[in-house]
């Protein structure tokens, strides 16, 4: 898992939602959900499954398939 890469797929996924709704949303505060986008730090398990659920994606899509680039 790269932290970068699962920054900017979080990124993407918020869209022009707030970091403050989203982290709202999912119960954690607005700057740890920074610190994931920034790819500062890399969720634990329920917070995955809370953002997989919230942006109704896979946790594998968002935090384990590699881009072309990376194998």
């Amino acid at each position: 898992m790269n932290a970068k890469e699962i920054g900017k797929r979080l990124v993407k996924l918020r869209g022009e939602r707030t970091q403050a709704e989203v982290a709202k949303a999912i119960g954690i505060s607005a700057s740890t959900l920074s610190m994931y986008e920034n790819g500062e730090r890399i969720p634990r398990d329920n917070i995955k499954l809370k953002l997989s659920n919230y942006y109704n994606r896979k946790i594998e899509a968002i935090f384990f398939v590699k881009n072309d680039h990376e194998t």
